[in-house]
């Protein structure tokens, strides 16, 4: 482990969030894993400058609902933002409750945010706030928000499942855009 890269992440933590608590983990080989949990959203415009300052890089982002995997300490969404420093793993999970569930773009500090971004908003309906480009990036615009939310569970569509009979559930009761009237399954 790279104990000046902890070190860094502990000092950026604890002068973004103060005395809301960073835990690690190891696993069998000694590998630390940092996890940080918020309870308020807005909380990410003071960690993601924060560990962009130190060095730190996001790897990817996680969005999921609460309810679908039997976590139900708060209903609705949450997303795991997952930065690498050094090899150390850090996992800061913010949880937004619904109506609507709203996050602050962190692509002011971490521009490949973008995708991951625009992907929770357009599969979820999860708002993005101050994001640079907040288009959809596959959905129709005609389709409502958060759409396969609803209809179809993420591990459905991930597992190679997605068929004509996905696309049937998506549109029943609306007019089919051009581009979806091919009839491919």
């Amino acid at each position: 482990m790279n104990a000046t890269a902890k070190q860094s992440v502990e000092t950026a933590v604890s002068r973004a969030l103060g005395a809301v608590g960073l835990h690690w983990t190891a696993d069998v080989n000694g590998n630390s894993f940092g996890w940080v949990k918020l309870c308020a959203p807005e909380s990410l415009l003071s960690i993601a400058p924060a560990l962009a300052q130190c060095g730190a890089r996001l790897m990817t982002v996680t969005a999921y609902r609460n309810d679908k995997f039997g976590r139900m300490e708060m209903e609705g969404h949450e997303i795991a933002y997952h930065f690498d420093l050094e090899g150390l793993v850090v996992t800061v999970s913010v949880c937004l409750p619904d109506n609507p569930p709203r996050v602050p773009s962190i692509t002011p500090w971490f521009k490949n945010a973008d995708w991951n971004e625009r992907e929770f908003a357009e599969l979820y309906g999860i708002v993005l706030e101050d994001h640079p480009n907040p288009r959809r990036l596959f959905l129709d615009p005609s389709l409502d928000a958060a759409i396969l939310d609803r209809l179809v569970p993420l591990s459905t569509m991930m597992n190679g499942a997605s068929t004509t009979t996905l696309w049937e559930k998506v549109f029943a009761g609306k007019q089919l855009p051009e581009w979806a009237k091919g009839g491919n399954s």
